[in-house]
């Protein structure tokens, strides 16, 4: 039976106003306590074993309770090696409660060449119950053309469909000017349960955000092939925020995901305005 990673965030036995119980149970994954922040519970990913290789099974369960907010901080990004015609697994489910809030601005997973890695994450939701998720996908590291990511995004709200979602890239998808268009790295906001609403709405993807960078080889400035950010609202209530470019540094969605991220303990909404360009 696969190993799991378990991150459980639960009222308190004794009744309101005691602090939540918190479980965690680790795999190739380690969950480790870390101070709370405005009012969410933060937990940190840490990785016990070499990661991503060829036959990795990895799994994590996460369940927040009614009116509790959880914080996922990965330590590090995750490097999916060659795997040699092998392959690996990445699950994700997370169960959010009324009025619960989750919130994981994922680190980057980048995929070397040769790695073929399938990557699911199924998050449900219910009654108010929101969650702010990012993943930062790279396709290869310097100099590679990346290997074959098989990634699945899937939300339910009180049994509703929210959000179903599959993207295949690799290096085919990387060269198609209809897929990846020559970009290495795709980026994405996802708000469940909650818009990127009001100024975040309006057309701000019109900056120019072409810009020249050094490749980290140093031979010299890279194309300049970014593109501006674009802004999704569902049918239901959620956003998916995207930008494709070269690098991830480069990425105009952190401070979004950020203040995405505050939204859940309502210190402020995510619908202050937000510049979609990337940073100088």
């Amino acid at each position: 039976m696969p190993r799991r990673t378990v991150i459980e965030v639960a009222p308190a036995a004794t009744g309101p106003g005691r602090p939540p119980r918190v479980r965690l149970a680790g795999a190739q994954l380690g969950a480790r306590r870390l101070p709370d922040r405005h009012g969410r519970v933060r937990v940190a990913l840490v990785a016990t074993e070499a990661l991503l290789l060829a036959g990795d099974d990895v799994r994590v369960e996460v369940t927040v309770g009614p009116g509790l907010l959880l914080e996922i901080v990965e330590t590090a990004g995750t490097v999916a090696y060659d795997m040699r015609g092998g392959s690996a697994r990445w699950d994700v489910t997370a169960r959010v409660a009324d009025r619960g809030g989750l919130a994981w601005a994922g680190l980057p997973f980048v995929v070397s060449d040769g790695a073929d890695v399938t990557r699911t994450t199924t998050v449900t939701l219910e009654g108010s119950a929101r969650a702010t998720l990012r993943e930062t996908v790279v396709l290869g590291r310097t100099g590679e053309q990346g290997g074959r990511l098989d990634t699945r995004l899937s939300s339910t709200i009180d049994g509703r469909p929210l959000l179903a979602e599959a993207t295949l890239v690799g290096p085919d998808s990387r060269r198609d000017p209809a897929l990846l268009g020559g970009s290495r790295c795709l980026d994405s906001v996802t708000t469940l349960g909650h818009r990127l609403g009001g100024a975040d709405t309006r057309d701000d993807t019109s900056a120019d955000t072409s810009h020249s960078s050094s490749h980290t080889d140093g031979s010299g400035p890279a194309p300049a092939t970014a593109r501006p950010a674009t802004l999704l609202q569902l049918h239901g209530e959620g956003s998916v925020a995207r930008w494709l470019g070269d690098d991830a540094h480069a990425s105009p969605l952190t401070r979004l995901s950020e203040n995405a991220t505050a939204a859940i303990s309502g210190r402020n909404t995510p619908s202050l305005p937000l510049s979609l360009a990337p940073r100088p």
